[in-house]
């Protein structure tokens, strides 16, 4: 469903109303909107409904969109630096190839997301909920991921170096040759995880779970690695 731009900026300012508590605003409902390369940089759009909306190559420099419905959204390729994600539902997502450079998605629910070669250097995902996420070939370099749950996910080829993953949950998650270089793992549950082709130098694995895991040829120089 194409909107327009006047549509478009008539939603978002009845939302605006909404979220300032105004009897006369709307909650903005966007379902299966097509805004394919809309700029809506800056724009608070906490709270809306954005479900199944298409904004592939849009712009949301900036953007709020804490607690909003974002599953099924497609953002490939859409710029999202600085963006507030927090608490947002964004199941089964599109976002590959996606700007997020210091975006914060802090308990966002990201199960199932395809987060392909997306950029996440610096940003903050503590808390999220990563079941299942394809992340291969990411650049998640300095990003928290401090507690969040990458069960089963594809990080192949992604890079983590600096990454905090303390307390992260990656069972059986994929990490053929990425790249933890300095990452820090402390009590990281890396059960049925292979890790013979990851790049663990420097990485900190104090405490973390590594039983039924392969290390055999995983590069773990001058990391520390006391897991059990």
């Amino acid at each position: 469903m194409k909107i327009t731009q006047k549509e478009l900026e008539d939603i978002l300012f009845m939302h605006k109303r909404w979220l300032g508590g105004e009897r006369d605003g709307v909650r903005a409902d966007l379902t299966g909107a097509d805004l394919t390369g809309a700029d809506i940089s800056d724009v608070n759009l906490s709270g809306a409904n954005l479900y199944h909306v298409i904004l592939s190559g849009a712009q949301l420099v900036g953007a709020r969109l804490t607690r909003a419905n974002l599953s099924g959204i497609d953002l490939t390729g859409a710029d999202l630096s600085g963006a507030d994600l927090s608490r947002a539902n964004l199941y089964r997502a599109g976002l590959s190839h996606a700007n997020l450079t210091g975006a914060n998605l802090s308990r966002a629910n990201l199960s199932g997301v395809d987060l392909s070669r997306a950029n996440l250097s610096d940003a903050n995902l503590a808390g999220a909920n990563l079941v299942r996420a394809n992340l291969a070939g990411a650049d998640l370099g300095r990003t928290d991921l401090a507690g969040v749950d990458l069960e089963r996910s594809d990080l192949a080829l992604a890079d983590l170096s600096g990454a905090d993953l303390t307390r992260a949950n990656l069972s059986f998650a994929d990490i053929s040759y990425a790249r933890f270089t300095g990452a820090n793992l402390t009590r990281a549950n890396l059960t049925g995880v292979d890790l013979a082709l990851a790049n663990l130098s420097y990485a900190n694995l104090a405490g973390a779970s590594l039983s039924r895991g392969d290390s055999g040829e995983a590069d773990l120089s001058d990391g520390e690695h006391n897991g059990g």
